[in-house]
């Protein structure tokens, strides 16, 4: 199981809404709006990290409002 940090920022007052509409799609554990240079961090979990990227890609980014996510993958050092 791979687990990543998704960091998004949104246009002005979409934050909420893409916070609400991401988690709902499965795979997302948590959807929260924050303050500060991004708008929603997002944590989220695939099997693989190539189904990671295929959910950010295909998922993810395609909630409108959206303008740019950086995802972090986690790691257990």
């Amino acid at each position: 199981m791979v687990q990543a940090y998704i960091l998004i920022q949104t246009e002005v007052g979409k934050a909420s809404t893409v916070a609400e509409l991401i988690g709902k799609i499965p795979g997302v554990i948590q959807a929260e709006d924050v303050t500060g240079p991004y708008d929603v961090i997002v944590r989220a979990q695939a099997d693989t990290v190539d189904d990671l990227g295929r959910m950010v890609v295909a998922k993810v980014q395609q909630v409108d409002g959206i303008t740019r996510t950086l995802t972090c993958p986690v790691v257990h050092l």
